[in-house]
């Protein structure tokens, strides 16, 4: 009963940092990647669709994305969803395609990203908390309930914790790899 307490655990605290992960991508560093549009929601017959969905997007040159819609009636949502988001991007539409060519940032910008980084890594550490709170309160309903000891129940909490500080500690590490990512010029 413990093992499978832990291992939910395990995969539930997994799919947060593989959440920050996909939120981390989107995350504009100095490079153009798709990852940074792909999840932009455009109206598409009245529809959010995710740009992924609608488009294929290339990265021609380092600094500039290409993106061709399957259908060119698309065009016009497209660029009106990139001029919304907070990317900051003008995008160039040449009537069959988009290129959005991103500027250089600034030391103000590379802080201000950092600092929605940091946010993000604080999400997530509470998620990866929230989940020990309820497995944790899960395993002292079984020892009230006499299903488990209470030997049991103090090893599970080990675990658990366990689990929990390696999680953290993974946040961590994808933290400080994407700053490192961001204040590189």
């Amino acid at each position: 009963m413990i093992k499978d307490i832990l291992k939910e655990a395990d995969m539930r605290m997994h799919a947060a940092i593989q959440n920050l992960d996909d939120d981390l991508a989107g995350i504009r560093t100095g490079r153009a990647t798709p990852a940074l549009v792909e999840k932009l929601p455009i109206e598409y017959y009245g529809t959010p669709t995710p740009l992924m969905q609608l488009a294929s997007i290339s990265v021609p040159e380092p600094r500039g994305l290409l993106i061709k819609p399957f259908d060119p009636s698309s065009l016009k949502g497209i660029e009106r969803a990139i001029l919304a988001s907070d990317l900051g991007l003008t995008p160039n539409n040449d009537g069959k395609q988009i290129r959005l060519n991103l500027p250089a940032l600034t030391e103000e910008r590379r802080r201000e990203l950092v600092k929605v980084v940091h946010g993000r890594l604080e999400e997530c550490r509470i998620a990866v908390r929230n989940v020990r709170r309820d497995l944790h309160n899960d395993m002292r309903d079984f020892e009230k309930e006499k299903l488990i000891s209470e030997d049991d129940l103090k090893r599970g909490e080990e675990e658990l914790q366990k689990i929990t500080d390696h999680n953290i500690e993974e946040i961590n590490k994808h933290g400080q790899h994407k700053e490192q990512e961001i204040m590189e010029v």
